[in-house]
């Protein structure tokens, strides 16, 4: 009986949560809903983003989310005959992402529950091929795209501009504490001298590397090390890899995500692979006199990611979503986005890579050492070396099931 119950409470909150997330709600507007219509129903956008990867309004900043919707409410509620209301979730990976958007599209009482979604370049291919996606005409619906730098339009993932738009975009690379490293590794600026993967398998710093706790990007830090094919659909190659990170497993002192930055800030590891975004969130955090981390890129080559803005296709409110969208690529959303995550954007209302022009109050908040991280090198040169693409493909089937 006790079990029975449990079951039957657990449904009953699962269906109290699949309501709040309905695209529909009553006619009143929350209080904070600035500009709302009482005499139009509120919707509700669901948006399903990484986690810190908006401005959220922390001590005082710009609030995109309340942004969207005092400005849908105020210009565009009459015209759609609706007020919005945006319910905001977040996940730590694309594959989390994934198995719970495909178990919800699977369900009949999950469809529609989530209208955006923002993944990697890989996932949105495969995203496509399942059908997940909403397909449409991204330059003509989404007027601000003109601002996306040409270089990010057309890509392998959605060459015909039909899925996704560029959000942020960005590099992995090595972090590492040079006051915890051997002298004869740094030269006289204390600046690492074999700006290698090799790092992440040097025995001098047993204990004291971290890597990836995700299979995608750990054995891509071995593929890139060794200069195989990280979309390779070869079981040899994976192996070989996957030899590689046997080898560097007892060095390991942990496989981290988000854990990284509490490990690298308080000295607690010495060297780990990760975004450059990430590593600027971390120098930020550091006291102003006491800026100890540092960063390189692999000379071997490393990867370029995208992550872009997509519209499921069992999403309930796809007009909202593209003005969702739309918005996002706006100037003020935009720059506040870009400074609050940290990785580098591929709106030229923030950086415009081919004039060398930067929105004045981004490059500000940012500084020009970020800038040269983010900018400075352009992908194509840091993968000189490297003789494969070096942004991930979605994978088929059976080279999955093998890795």
């Amino acid at each position: 009986m006790k079990r029975l119950l449990s079951l039957l409470l657990a449904a009953l909150i699962l269906t109290a949560s699949l309501i709040s997330l309905v695209s529909c709600s009553g006619k009143e507007p929350s209080e904070d809903n600035n500009y709302a219509d009482p005499s139009l129903e509120t919707r509700v956008l669901n948006v399903y983003n990484w986690g810190e990867y908006i401005s959220d309004g922390f001590e005082g900043a710009y609030d995109t989310n309340k942004e969207f919707e005092k400005y849908f409410n105020k210009n565009l509620a009459k015209k759609y005959g609706y007020n919005i209301k945006v319910n905001y979730t977040t996940y730590a990976t694309n594959e989390d992402m994934f198995s719970k958007i495909s178990s919800l599209m699977s369900s009949e009482s999950g469809d529609g529950v989530y209208d955006i979604v923002i993944p990697s370049d890989y996932m949105i291919e495969k995203m496509i091929e399942e059908g997940m996606l909403l397909e449409y005409d991204v330059a003509s619906d989404i007027p601000n795209f003109k601002y996306i730098d040409s270089q990010f339009k057309g890509m392998e993932h959605d060459r015909h501009n039909r899925y996704s738009v560029p959000y942020t975009y960005g590099m992995v690379g090595i972090i590492y504490n040079p006051y915890l490293m051997n002298e004869d590794d740094l030269d006289e600026n204390m600046e690492i001298k074999n700006k290698s993967w090799d790092m992440l398998w040097n025995k001098d710093y047993s204990g004291q590397i971290l890597q990836f706790n995700n299979p995608r990007d750990a054995f891509a830090t071995a593929m890139f090390r060794e200069g195989l094919n990280i979309n390779s659909d070869k079981a040899e190659v994976w192996d070989q890899a996957a030899k590689a990170l046997s080898e560097q497993k007892p060095l390991v002192q942990g496989y981290v995500n988000d854990e990284i930055f509490n490990k690298m800030t308080t000295g607690s590891a010495t060297l780990a692979p990760y975004f450059a975004g990430d590593f600027i969130t971390m120098y930020d955090s550091l006291p102003e006199d006491d800026k100890f981390l540092k960063f390189y890129y692999p000379e071997e080559g490393t990867n370029v990611f995208v992550d872009s803005m997509c519209i499921l296709k069992s999403s309930k409110n796809v007009d909202a979503a593209k003005e969702y969208i739309n918005f996002m690529l706006s100037r003020d959303a935009a720059v506040a986005n870009s400074i609050y995550i940290g990785y580098a954007s591929p709106n030229t209302l923030v950086a415009n890579t081919s004039t060398g022009e930067y929105d004045e109050e981004y490059l500000d908040e940012m500084g020009e050492d970020a800038i040269e991280i983010l900018y400075g090198t352009n992908p194509d040169e840091i993968n000189a070396n490297y003789a494969h693409s070096p942004t991930y493909r979605m994978l088929n089937e059976k080279t999955e099931n093998h890795v």
